[in-house]
């Protein structure tokens, strides 16, 4: 690490160990200082917060931003004039450029616009900087049978993503690559489209210490450790991308017999959150702020789901986000987590463009969260992978992956048997499952999307 990410490193660990008190001070100086930036080097920010006190160190004093509105801005959003939306979408187009710093200062990610809008994401080195330190504040909590297991692998790291473009997880990956050529040698991207027994195969050869990669791909192996294909004793396994409920955390733990330690992060954020062994993320609220929020953006409390999260990252000045509409749906936890932690705790429930939605009597309707689905689905024996696409008001098309050896027609009768119990409950006997021949379906970016909204395909 540089002079100046040991410092960061310290400050972070001092900060942890000052509890709640300093972590909130900490957070309050930095809104400030990053409110403070933003109104003066982003001409969208300057006339956003014209009317705003000169010093704000409460976010709830920000007006909401959002994807389609900041990347609609995106000239007068960044902080440095030399960075333009017509540069910035040539140099994405070029394939060679990933991990390549864009005018030779700042990484570019973007975002594969499954939600509606595609993004574009450029971070500077302070932002790098702090990831390092936050990264070496946490503490994976492996155990003396995993430190054995990282030794005896030599940290190698499989990166599990889709292995073509700028996407976060590549691009941060190619960096580190290049930054650093002898501890680059223990990463490697291992792409989610090759053929199921050719990634086993590959895994099998590599034998990493970490396994990381996106859920739905992360459950897919599991089922293949458990059949004896893939053998491979990692030290700890990150799963990221999609929701993980308590069901799926026991299998991933229980068939590759390691830790199992999730991470909550966005492109806009890549240092968000951290998970605990108790399945709680751990908000690293220092450096970033996440208000749970209801549809009108007022605060929810903590206990009760929310409609979305507002997040501010307090490090990236080259585009702030401030305030910043996330689409997901959190729960905050009401009381301290068990495992010690002085950062607030959240579980995810699900994004909220992915509720789904139904016409139910009398003219109303009843939107179902994806994390229901989830729960229920992800204790189906024999079923690897689901994905529920509605592809009319009141019909859902199921996607499923059957495991090796399962009986189909036992594992497709369960899942409609769940699903329509699930449905019954909400009083919409009237939507109808249609189990389809094709398995689910990826993403652009590589997510595997459990649930797909009318008109979100």
């Amino acid at each position: 690490m540089t002079e100046s990410a040991r410092q960061l490193a310290r400050d972070a660990r001092r900060v942890m160990r000052g509890g709640p008190d300093a972590i909130a001070q900490a957070q309050r100086a930095r809104l400030a200082e990053m409110v403070a930036y933003a109104r003066a080097h982003s001409p969208y920010y300057r006339r956003l917060y014209e009317k705003l006190p000169d010093v704000v160190d409460d976010p709830t004093l920000l007006p909401v931003t959002d994807k389609p509105t900041l990347m609609h801005n995106f000239d007068e959003w960044v902080t440095d004039p030399a960075v333009t939306r017509e540069k910035v979408e040539a140099f994405v187009a070029d394939l060679d450029l990933v991990g390549q710093r864009f005018e030779d200062k700042y990484m570019v990610a973007t975002t594969s616009g499954t939600s509606g809008v595609r993004g574009l994401f450029l971070s500077d080195r302070r932002y790098a900087t702090v990831h390092v330190s936050l990264g070496a504040r946490a503490s994976g909590g492996v155990g003396l049978r995993g430190l054995f297991r990282m030794i005896a692998r030599a940290g190698r790291t499989a990166i599990l993503t889709a292995p073509v473009g700028h996407f976060f997880t590549v691009a941060t990956t190619a960096r580190f690559q290049l930054d650093h050529p002898r501890l680059g040698k223990m990463l490697r991207i291992f792409s989610i489209r090759r053929p199921l027994p050719e990634l086993v195969a590959e895994l099998n050869r590599f034998d990493p210490a970490v396994l990381s990669g996106f859920l739905g791909m992360l459950t897919l192996l599991a089922a293949e450790q458990e059949a004896g294909r893939l053998r491979i004793r990692p030290a700890i396994v990150i799963p990221g991308g999609e929701t993980l409920t308590d069901e799926v955390q026991a299998r991933l733990a229980s068939a590759f017999q390691a830790t199992v330690r999730a991470a909550y992060a966005a492109t806009e954020c890549g240092f968000l959150a951290g998970g605990c062994k108790h399945g709680w993320y751990h908000v690293n609220s220092d450096w970033a702020v996440l208000e749970p929020v209801d549809a009108d953006y007022r605060p929810v409390p903590p206990g009760q789901p929310s409609h979305t999260v507002l997040l501010s990252n307090l490090a990236n000045q080259i585009q702030p986000i401030l305030r910043y509409d996330l689409g997901d749906s959190v729960l905050a936890r009401p009381d301290p987590c068990p495992c010690g932690s002085p950062f607030p705790a959240v579980r995810v429930q699900g994004r909220a463009a992915d509720l789904l939605t139904f016409p139910a009597a009398h003219g109303e309707s009843v939107s179902v969260s994806p994390m229901a689905f989830g729960t229920l689905l992800d204790r189906v024996p024999g079923l690897a992978q689901f994905q529920l696409v509605q592809t009319a008001p009141a019909t859902l098309r199921g996607r499923l992956r059957i495991a090796a050896g399962a009986d189909i027609e036992r594992v497709s009768q369960a899942v409609r048997d769940e699903v329509g119990r699930l449905l019954r409950e909400h009083t919409l006997a009237n939507v109808t499952l249609e189990l389809a021949d094709e398995p689910p379906q990826q993403s652009p970016g590589g997510k595997f999307r459990r649930i797909v909204p009318l008109g979100k395909a």
